[in-house]
């Protein structure tokens, strides 16, 4: 029998996700604390985007945008905590090669569409400050459409090269990741060989990803703030420099910690690190999102009231009806 007949025998056909290792008592306490963080994330990205669907005084590209991204973030979340969860009530915690897989490529597919959507976003604070004559013609309808468009299709497009690559390297075992979800780096890890062009080649594209989307953005924002301080109006100055700051810190939240992850992969990280890491940024900075840019905006906030304080009279006119 040849290697390569050896390796196909012994290839893995499941991979167990240790999670956080922990006793019984334990594990429903964290099951507990990431299920009420999963639904209040869910919970308020719903709101934005149910608030931009419901309010037409929302229907302008920047609402748009803030809208799709609510949707991606709930798609975002959703490709690995609902596993994460069935796992702390679970003693087995096997997921199937295939599974682990396709959890792979749609949540770093979701997270690249969310680095496009905050440049998509940038672009469009750049044209509305510092080209508020022309943002009209610019930013038509067809153009955002396709934007949008874009923005959710691009991150599938690119990522699944690198998907097919490492589902390509011999796995013959050990078959434990010490993660919560199917990361890129401990996958790698469990290889039986190690194959520097598959590794290079994605060191390549996150640090040509994650910068570059970074500097765009970075510019971008760079050329309103000098828009900003320009203006002659203090209230245009607050409301400019509002808008901007929560889309920043959006911003600085998602790309610093993938940048800590995934820009230098060989640097090895603890693991234990690596799971605070990944959990900051694939749960906290999703459950966070809703809060910075409702909080920072009015108009926002006005029409998340306007919308479900409708649907709650709503409620009670029809309970009342159906009592008489």
């Amino acid at each position: 029998m040849n290697v390569s007949d050896q390796e196909h025998k012994l290839s893995v056909s499941h991979f167990i996700l240790m999670g956080f290792p922990s006793s019984p008592q334990r594990q429903l306490l964290y099951f507990g604390l990431f299920f009420v963080t999963y639904t209040l994330t869910l919970m308020g990205n719903a709101a934005i985007a149910c608030a931009v669907r419901a309010d037409r005084r929302l229907h302008t590209p920047m609402y748009i945008l803030l809208g799709n991204f609510s949707l991606l973030e709930i798609c975002y979340v959703t490709s690995t905590v609902p596993n994460m969860l069935a796992n702390f009530l679970s003693t087995s915690k096997s997921i199937s090669f295939v599974s682990c897989f396709a959890q792979f490529y749609f949540f770093f597919s979701f997270g690249c569409d969310e680095g496009f959507f905050l440049c998509i976003m940038a672009f469009d604070r750049y044209l509305a400050i510092c080209r508020p004559l022309h943002y009209p013609c610019i930013m038509t309808w067809q153009l955002y459409t396709g934007l949008v468009i874009f923005g959710w299709s691009c991150g599938f497009i690119l990522f699944i090269t690198l998907v097919v690559l490492i589902s390509q390297l011999p796995f013959c075992g050990p078959n434990i990741i010490n993660h919560f979800m199917c990361d890129s780096v401990p996958l790698m890890m469990l290889s039986c060989a190690e194959d520097t062009t598959t590794q290079s080649i994605y060191s390549a594209f996150n640090a040509f990803f994650m910068i570059g989307t970074f500097l765009f953005i970075l510019c971008s924002y760079a050329l309103v703030i000098l828009a900003v301080v320009r203006m002659p109006t203090a209230a245009g100055k607050r409301k400019a420099f509002s808008t901007c700051a929560s889309h920043l810190v959006v911003v600085f939240l998602f790309f610093g910690s993938i940048m800590l992850m995934y820009v230098s992969p060989g640097s090895r990280h603890p693991v234990e690190v690596q799971k605070i890491i990944t959990l900051f940024y694939s749960m906290i900075t999703p459950l966070c999102n809703p809060l910075i840019y409702s909080l920072r905006n009015k108009e926002m906030k006005a029409a998340v009231r306007r919308v479900f304080g409708t649907e709650i009279l709503f409620i009670k006119h029809k309970s009342n009806i159906v009592v008489i």
